[in-house]
């Protein structure tokens, strides 16, 4: 586990961390804890983490089956065939779909068989329909011959009994439920959610809802942080707006921590003097804070800490920094909780595309540059949606963004970039 004297040796002259070690403090200390778990139909079972390996009890498919309409036949009997010299058959049985074969594909003789269709006893493989000729009712021409197991699936091919189906930790996807349906398993044992408090700091904001007087704000932070921690994975709860006075803050963010796996507020992180986040995540608990202030724009005063087992975010006030932020920070921590750290990460889905116009960026700080994009013949173009990080409607305007390293001082027009996409 990263300790605060080597998170000190991590700092740079800003007094600021770089992401990528910000992240890798926060994924440290929350190694090992994850939600509980539970078994739910698998009709319920999109989109949820998979808590144990899922081991298959059967082979799929259960008996060979062809991948092809056709004739099933003995492989030896079609070997040499060629429309030069073809090979004829006598066509004794046929297979059904929905039944077992009846009898047994004898030497010089075959059965029709549908695609799917289970392969009958005494039978190795299946000759296309397209290289047959038939002759007549009861007989047939192969012209074109097949090994053994050619155009077959055999037994437990797909998958075989006591194979693991799904590692622990995966995310189950629409493919997923249909191969759990094919192995007749009925529940699924998977992480619960992970329970997320929101609780938005500042005396100017005020309900979404109300007609906002000279100086007040309304909330923005609040819903948009619900559906991105939706989208995550996680289930929101709203603790509403608190005031920035820790007597009153204090006690609330306490109730949310012991009625959550994880727990946001935002604004009260900015460096300064009424830097209500830092005050309260100390008062907390131990390990208490663990980064405050990464050099990532926007985002650089978002704070992490820690009270136990419960993460806590101090999001930036401005919308647009706080959604950065949960991208790069609380997703993460989110995915841990739930499981899903276990597995490798993907990057996310992402659309090469020349830059429209030049972007500078100060070096020493990671760059998050919104786009908007356009399509010119056959290829993609990035247009930068610039703003201030108190402005929501770039995001909005934005289908995605890119990324300026820290070691760069910005990019050219027409460089070729990778444009994450939002979902």
């Amino acid at each position: 586990m990263v300790e605060k004297s080597q998170t000190k040796d991590m700092l740079g002259r800003s007094g600021l961390l770089p992401v990528d070690e910000a992240l890798h403090i926060l994924l440290e200390h929350l190694g090992g804890i994850r939600t509980a778990s539970t078994s739910i139909p698998l009709t319920e079972a999109l989109d949820r983490v998979v808590a144990e390996p899922i081991l298959s009890p059967e082979d799929l498919p259960a008996q060979a089956r062809s991948t092809m309409d056709g004739y099933a036949v003995r492989a030896a009997d079609t070997f040499g065939a060629s429309e030069s010299m073809p090979c004829y058959l006598d066509i004794t049985g046929e297979v059904l779909m929905g039944t077992a074969p009846v009898g047994e594909v004898k030497k010089g003789c075959c059965y029709k068989i549908p695609t799917g269709g289970l392969l009958p006893a005494g039978a190795d493989g299946v000759v296309m329909l397209e290289h047959s000729v038939p002759i007549d009712e009861t007989m047939i021409e192969i012209i074109k011959g097949v090994g053994p197991g050619t155009n077959l699936i055999q037994k437990g091919e797909d998958i075989a009994r006591g194979e693991v189906a799904l590692a622990d930790g995966h995310l189950l996807r629409p493919q997923d439920i249909g191969l759990l349906a094919g192995l007749g398993i009925t529940e699924v044992r998977v992480t619960q959610k992970v329970r997320v408090g929101i609780l938005s700091t500042g005396d100017e904001i005020i309900a979404y809802t109300e007609n906002p007087k000279p100086g007040q704000i309304r909330n923005i932070n609040a819903p948009a942080l619900a559906g991105v921690i939706s989208r995550a994975g996680g289930v929101a709860r709203d603790y509403g707006i608190v005031s920035d006075q820790k007597e009153i803050f204090l006690p609330a963010i306490r109730t949310a921590i012991e009625e959550n796996d994880l727990v946001l507020f935002s604004g009260g992180s900015s460096v300064g003097v009424r830097d209500l986040g830092e005050q309260v995540v100390e008062a907390l608990g131990p390990p208490g804070i663990l980064v405050h202030g990464v050099t990532l724009k926007p985002g650089k005063p978002v704070l992490i800490g820690q009270s136990g087992r419960t993460p806590i975010f101090g999001l930036p006030g401005h919308p647009v920094s706080a959604l950065v932020c949960f991208d790069f920070f609380v997703k993460p921590a989110i995915e841990q909780l739930s499981g899903r750290g276990t597995r490798p990460k993907l990057p996310g889905p992402y659309i090469v595309a020349g830059l429209t116009r030049n972007i500078n960026s100060a070096p020493g700080r990671l760059d998050v540059v919104r786009v908007k994009m356009i399509k010119e013949d056959d290829s993609w173009h990035a247009e930068p949606v610039l703003g201030k990080s108190g402005s929501i409607s770039t995001l909005s305007r934005s289908d995605g963004y890119f990324l300026i390293d820290e070691d760069s001082q910005g990019v050219s027009e027409n460089t070729a970039v990778k444009v994450y996409l939002y979902t």
